[in-house]
This record gives C-alpha cells, structure tokens and sequence, in this order.
C-alpha cells in the first residue's frame, strides 16, 4: 500500500507545472506557441500520410491473390473489393486518429510491421505457387520447388501440416493433397520466421521501451489499466493465456474442421483462392497470438521493473520506510 502511495506521490510531482513558464508573457511565450503549432501541424501529416501508406497496403495485400491469378470470377472480384474497401477504410481511420480504438501497440513498431510482413509473405509466396498451375515462370517453379522440400521436411506424424493434410475428405485427389501440403508447410514457416523476427527484434531494440517511453492507453487499446486488480497480473494472465492459444490452434483447427465436415460442407480447398487464405489464416493466427503473448508479458515485465525503480528511488529518499 506504501509502495502504490508513493508512486502516486511521484506522478503527481511529476505532473505539476513549471509556475515560471506559465506566467510568461510577450515575444518569447508566442515564439513557443508557434513552434508548437507548426511541430503539431507537422505530427498530424506526418499521420495521416502513414495512415493513407498502410491503408494502399493493406489494400495491395488483399488484392493481390484476384490480380495475380489467372481466372478470377466476378462474384469473387466483387467480395475482394468490397473487403478491400472496408480494410483499408479501417487501417486509415486507426492509424489517423490520435488514439486508436482496436489496433494494438500502434505507437510500438515494429510489432505490427513484423505481422504484416509475415502475413503479407505468406500470400504472394502462395499467390506465386498456385500461379505456376497456369503460368508457370521461372520464380513460380522455383518457389513450387522450395515449397514442396519444405513441406515434405514438414510433413511428420503429429505436426501442423500432418493434421491439414488428414482433415481432408477422403476423396480428395493426389493433386489436391499436395497443394494442401506445400501451403501449409510454407505459410507455417512464414509464421515460424516472422516470429523468430519479432523476438530478436524484442531482445536486439529492447521493445517496447525502445523510444524511452511506453503509452498503455494508445498502444492497448482495449486493456482498460482501471478494471480492477492488479495491472501486472492481469497482463501476465493475458499474456500466458495468447500463448497457450497461439501453441494450441494449428493442432486444434485441422480437427475443428474435420469434425465440423462431417455436420457440413466441408471447405472447398479445390478454388485457389481459398487455399490460399484458409492456409494463411490457419498459420498467421496462431504466430499473431503468441506475438501477443509475448509483448503482454513484455510490457508486465517493464512496469513492474518500473515500479520497483520508483519505489527504491522513494526509499532511498526518506520517502518510504526500509
């Protein structure tokens, strides 16, 4: 109780204003003044121009898989504009405004740029595979040919890829089971990789303190501090709870599936377009869970380690009792 008094002791000192700078009037109070609008005007270009950036991208993403292939039905052109124009109108609004709503760690680069690498990998790598079917080039062979090494090093009993081949019908073709097989063990290693990205990233740039500061109300969004208990706890519960998630669900979505088949249509992987965002939703989901985890517990980790700081620094000042 001590301990949480003195830190509030803290904050408050460091909150209360300069009376000298507020008093201040004339040439040098309006020279601030300018600078500071000018340094405003200049933060929110510089955000709705990285807004406007990751919306185009969000938008080449989603439609590359329809601009690539060979084929593409109008209905299916049609659903991918219209989440095009709904995912970009999305990325823009969070990214432009002040705070966001849903996103997390916006202001934590690069949590979401290693996400959207991986993610944006898996689907030209992919995109690039199931368009050597009908146009076959040179990079489309040879990434045909990496990714089927790679998911035949993959394919072992008990593992990811073993499971997404066997939950599909007993009817499916030798074609059809290798396509399966090569888009799950190279969307499964994108994830692999990017995840490994984002945990030499974490070490390498000390994440998320990297700027000197950390913002938990812009950056976590939906973690509300004043719900009640403990704000470690909760973020260390969080955090192991994404990491449980992300471990378990390339082994628990191959057998929600099967089992859901045999109550319905089974998904129709046959349609390319499908294949590729089945298989890279069913590795890019899981990888996004541990990320998660992982920097919840990151960022428990620091303000705890704050804390401990503060009330050592207090302790030492006669503030609080050894």
């Amino acid at each position: 109780m001590q301990q949480k008094l003195n830190v509030g002791n803290i904050m408050a000192k460091m909150r209360q204003p300069a009376d000298k700078e507020r008093v201040q009037n004339g040439t040098r109070a309006r020279h601030r003044i300018a600078t500071g609008r000018n340094e405003g005007n200049g933060a929110v270009i510089s955000r709705l121009t990285g807004a406007v950036l990751r919306a185009v991208l969000v938008i080449l993403m989603i439609a590359t898989p329809s601009l690539m292939l060979a084929g593409t039905t109008a209905d299916t052109s049609q659903i991918v504009v219209l989440v095009c124009i709904v995912a970009g109108v999305f990325t823009f609004v969070e990214y432009s405004a002040a705070s966001p709503s849903l996103i997390e760690f916006r202001e934590a680069p690069p949590f979401n740029r290693v996400r959207f690498l991986g993610l944006a990998g898996t689907v030209i790598a992919l995109t690039v595979i199931a368009r050597s079917e009908t146009d076959p080039t040179n990079i489309s062979i040879m990434f045909q040919i990496v990714g089927s090494n790679l998911a035949e090093g993959m394919d072992f009993p008990y593992s990811p890829v073993r499971l997404v081949v066997l939950m599909l019908p007993a009817e499916a073709g030798p074609t059809l089971i290798n396509d399966v097989r090569i888009a799950a063990g190279l969307s499964y290693l994108v994830s692999l990789v990017s995840l490994a990205a984002f945990i030499i990233a974490l070490r390498i740039y000390n994440w998320p303190n990297q700027r000197g500061g950390f913002n938990v109300w812009t950056n976590l969004p939906t973690f509300d501090p004043t719900a009640g208990g403990d704000v470690v706890e909760r973020l260390e519960r969080d955090g192991q709870l994404n990491l449980i998630l992300g471990f378990l669900l390339p082994f628990l979505i191959p057998a929600l599936v099967k089992l859901m088949s045999d109550l319905f249509n089974p998904i129709q992987l046959q349609d390319p377009h499908t294949l590729i965002w089945t298989m890279t939703a069913w590795a890019f989901v899981p990888a996004s869970l541990i990320m998660r985890g992982i920097a919840m517990l990151r960022v428990g980790q620091m303000i705890a380690l704050q804390r401990e700081r503060a009330y050592l620094a207090a302790q030492s000042e006669g503030q609080v009792p050894a």
